[in-house]
């Protein structure tokens, strides 16, 4: 029998913290406020439309999630953040240029009250981007003690009784863990002693941790996943997750490969390109910050398809990942597939791919869920790394020892099973319907 259902309540608020006050927050700050206005349908997110088969299948039992398990609701959602920039929401919003006028302004009473606080940021680790709008303390320790006043003080200022942080800042340059990410006690000596490799998302994870506001990674940058952060959620009973919300190309490619696998097609080659123009494209069109994002997209295929398993369809595929900064898009980027398979008797074909898509519609729904699922983890006494999230991000955050799945539904079976043990119901294994136990 399931053993869980003992969520805390969901009475009080809820703030959602977002290191970044963009495209991508506001957007999703915007549609929170659309829909409680009910001028807008949250279209994209599972917390909120999507419906959860308890028990078999005849017996017709199919509640929306939100109706299962104790999430909070959007009436009890209160919002702040941080940004290197002074624009209001409101403001940030307009010059983010993703939504249209007549859906920005009847929100924007609400955004404009929405000030971002000042940031923890150095161009060390993006270098495509500054702002005024920055904390200037003495070392890294300061700037993380900084933070956990601001959570302090913003879930004071909305009358908040629990917080969740998601990150929603810009892709930082590439990093490797070092000494510094193995232990909290180093990691902490590395804090006072502005040790280079610590990066400000880091100090935003780490502020969030030892508040013990549950804390999600929406870049692939190095940020709470390396054994520090990793033991101290552990131990402050913090959930975590990450990394890189899956939005556009990949979310694509985490759908056609199980096909694909499924049917033993092969892939000889996959040719993926992207262009877009918003803030993410100027900072991603920097080396550095580029090899972030590659690493984490690049990582898809070849745990989907497990060459190692089936050389002979797939020990041999070449896998090419560009992005390029193009103004005249701005948040509209264009995922771009060639994709060459071969089939019977070897005999090739080909499939193209060109996903029109808007970066920041595609990922303000994985900020809510993610805020809601977090919530509910940490309510329901779950700490550390939450696999059952790997749905959401292109390089998902696991415990040491095991493999990242990569195929979103395998990864959406896992999701609603979770819920369903959460709820107090048995996960589903398909065989309820039709096997009689007599093999």
């Amino acid at each position: 029998m399931p053993s869980e259902n003992t969520q805390t309540s969901k009475d009080g608020k809820l703030l959602v913290l977002t290191p970044g006050l963009g495209a991508v927050a506001t957007t999703f700050i915007a549609g929170v406020e659309s829909m409680r206005q009910g001028l807008t349908k949250p279209i994209g997110s599972l917390t909120q439309m999507q419906t959860i088969r308890l028990g078999m299948r005849s017996e017709g039992r199919n509640p929306l999630i939100k109706d299962f398990v104790d999430l909070a609701p959007l009436s009890d959602i209160e919002f702040g953040g941080w940004d290197v920039f002074e624009d209001n929401a409101y403001e940030a919003a307009k010059r983010a240029e993703v939504l249209n006028n007549e859906d920005l302004e009847p929100v924007a009473d609400r955004l404009k009250t929405i000030e971002p606080m000042s940031a923890v940021f150095s161009q060390d680790y993006v270098k495509r981007l500054d702002g005024p709008n920055v904390k200037e303390e003495t070392n890294k320790m300061e700037l993380a003690e900084a933070l956990r006043e601001d959570i302090r003080r913003r879930m004071k200022e909305t009358n908040a009784s629990r917080a969740v942080m998601i990150w929603c800042g810009s892709t930082e340059v590439y990093q490797h863990p070092t000494d510094c990410h193995q232990t909290i006690e180093v990691f902490e000596e590395g804090l006072k002693n502005n040790d280079e490799s610590i990066a400000p998302s880091q100090i935003y994870a780490y502020a969030a941790i030892k508040e013990g506001v549950p804390y999600a990674n929406g870049a692939p940058n190095l940020s709470a996943d390396f054994p520090a952060l990793e033991k101290l959620a552990v131990q402050n009973g913090v959930p975590i997750a990450g990394k890189d919300f899956k939005t556009g190309q990949t979310l694509m490619k985490t759908m056609l490969a199980p096909g694909f696998k499924t049917r033993m097609l092969g892939v000889e080659g996959w040719f993926s390109t992207n262009i877009l123009g918003n803030r993410d494209g100027e900072i991603l069109d920097d080396p550095e910050s580029f090899k972030t994002k590659e690493v984490s997209k690049k990582g898809v295929l070849d745990t989907i398809l497990q060459p190692d398993l089936y050389p002979d369809l797939y020990d041999d595929l070449y896998h090419k990942v560009r992005i390029n900064y193009y103004p005249p898009r701005g948040d509209e980027k264009e995922g771009w597939d060639n994709i060459d398979i071969k089939g019977w008797m070897g005999y090739p074909m080909q499939i193209k791919v060109d996903f029109l898509c808007r970066d920041s519609i595609l990922a303000a729904p994985i900020v809510l869920d993610l805020a809601l699922f977090l919530d509910l983890a940490k309510r329901s006494d779950r700490k550390g790394i939450q696999e059952w999230l790997s749905f959401y991000f292109k390089s998902p955050q696991i415990v040491e020892g095991h493999i990242q799945e990569h195929d979103i539904f395998i990864q959406h079976f896992r999701l609603k099973n979770t819920l369903r043990v959460l709820g107090g119901e048995e996960p589903l294994t398909h065989l309820s319907e039709n096997f009689d136990g007599k093999y």
